[in-house]
């Protein structure tokens, strides 16, 4: 009898795993079939060689740090869109995606800017010799090239966030899923034509991923556009939304005090992680790109903790904005045992394929072996990363933001930097090595989460006096 209530504190009832899944399964089913697109897109890149695969990595790095950075923005709004969405507070939600707008775009001229004037010094700081493989001539050659086309379709790009963060905060995760497979689809299909000049078309190779890209994100940011405002009834936040872009300043200086500290936290952890990258290049080209190839392959599989951590967001976010605190309590420790089981079962799986994913690339058994171990090293780390992205949001949905990014950003550079940089630079220690133990460093950030999420301190309304 004790088993089964204590089973009960941990495990939900059919209803609950259907109302997770509805959250969960179009978050996973897009993300998923980009990240599936990225991986063909990938293996395209990496049939025509070592160096192009590599150039390609290098920005698709750097980019990475605007992409995490435009979710920040989205997201530093988003808590206040959920929680008043809850509240049924339309006007609220329409001027926090009148906030998400005018900061992505921001974000997304300066982006542009700085890659159009420093581009190659960034590109550079991650070639160095230490492997047999890789030519590094060539390889800024073509990461130059790619990035002087991607940056176009940066614009498009943070509209298409702003417009899709909000749909799904406010209950539509369909259209955005539906629309995002569209797009990616395009870009498939973009990349299959312009990369290797197939039916008459120029065989553009890294340069033709570029492009592709570019029209698929173009394609879905019209369409986000046109089927919101023609479901403007449906979904009323966009009725007036740039009549003015004004916004009222207490929910601006709300914001600020605890939104603007996720985009902070988002920046700080992706600059990290491009930082932790940099550490792992000055062990040669080859690493490079069996990190490209591990992570590539591994983003497929960790769409299932990424979706759970959105998924908590959202439905404790609306939770805490209607005043359930008791409920959102027992459904937060609920939703974070789903998310740590189910990462066992994908990470099994990640684990099962690593010997064999690498081979499929045009490149050396060196970068293939090193890509390998990088895969069992995620594998194993998956369940571990789901925990910790499930307090991070969990703590996020209340609106403890400094504590985030204490929790998060500050950790990686306070602890994960230091110890890669010490690693990689000051001792012989094989790259494998180095690795898996800045992976393993992050078990100290699962015990902190456990000790903020237990103690409650996320627990609170922050729309209530809005």
């Amino acid at each position: 009898m004790m088993n089964r209530k204590h089973l009960k504190k941990y495990i939900g009832t059919k209803e609950f795993y259907k109302m997770v899944l509805l959250v969960v399964i179009p978050i996973i089913i897009q993300n998923g079939i980009t990240n599936f697109v990225s991986l063909l897109d990938n293996i395209m890149v990496g049939q025509i060689g070592t160096e192009q695969m590599s150039g390609v990595a290098i920005i698709n790095q750097l980019m990475m740090v605007f992409n995490i950075c435009v979710f920040g923005g989205v997201s530093s709004a988003g808590i206040f869109t959920a929680q008043y969405y809850g509240q049924g507070n339309r006007e609220g939600v329409r001027n926090t995606f009148r906030f998400k707008f005018i900061i992505c775009v921001v974000m997304a001229l300066g982006a542009i800017a700085l890659f159009f004037f420093k581009g190659e010094e960034l590109i550079m700081l991650y070639l160095h010799e230490g492997t047999q493989d890789g030519d590094i001539v060539k390889t800024l050659q073509y990461g130059k090239e790619y990035l002087s086309v991607i940056m176009i379709g940066m614009i498009p790009y943070a509209v298409s966030q702003t417009y899709a963060s909000t749909l799904r905060e406010t209950g539509e995760t369909l259209i955005p899923m539906k629309i995002g497979i569209s797009a990616v689809m395009m870009n498939l299909a973009g990349n299959y034509l312009l990369i290797f000049g197939n039916f008459g078309a120029p065989k553009l190779g890294a340069v033709g991923a570029a492009i592709s890209t570019d029209i698929a994100r173009f394609a879905e940011c019209f369409m986000l556009i046109w089927w919101t405002h023609k479901n403007h009834k449906r979904h009323s936040f966009i009725e007036g939304a740039y009549s003015s872009l004004r916004i009222p300043r207490t929910l601006t200086l709300d914001i600020i005090k605890k939104g603007i500290p996720l985009l902070l936290n988002e920046a700080a952890w992706s600059m990290g992680q491009a930082f932790l990258m940099q550490c792992y290049s000055m062990r040669g080209l080859a690493v490079v790109a069996g990190l490209n190839i591990s992570s590539t392959v591994s983003n497929l599989f960790n769409v299932v903790f990424l979706a759970m951590g959105n998924a908590i967001a959202i439905i404790i976010g609306q939770l805490l904005g209607a005043g359930k605190m008791e409920e959102a309590k027992d459904t937060d420790r609920k939703l974070l045992v789903f998310s740590v089981g189910t990462c066992v079962i994908f990470g099994s799986l990640l684990a099962a394929i690593s010997p064999f994913f690498p081979e499929i690339y045009n490149t050396s058994s060196e970068v293939q072996g090193l890509a390998t171990r990088f895969i069992l090293i995620s594998a194993a780390c998956m369940p571990l990363y789901a925990f910790m992205h499930g307090c991070y949001f969990t703590l996020r949905s209340g609106g403890k933001t400094w504590i985030t990014v204490l929790f998060d950003s500050v950790y990686v550079w306070a602890v994960d930097i230091p110890l890669a940089y010490v690693l990689s630079r000051f001792t012989g220690i094989p790259i494998v090595g180095v690795y898996l133990s800045c992976q393993l460093v992050e078990t100290i950030k699962c015990v902190i989460g456990y000790v903020l999420v237990k103690k409650g301190i996320w627990l609170q309304n922050i729309v209530s006096d809005s």
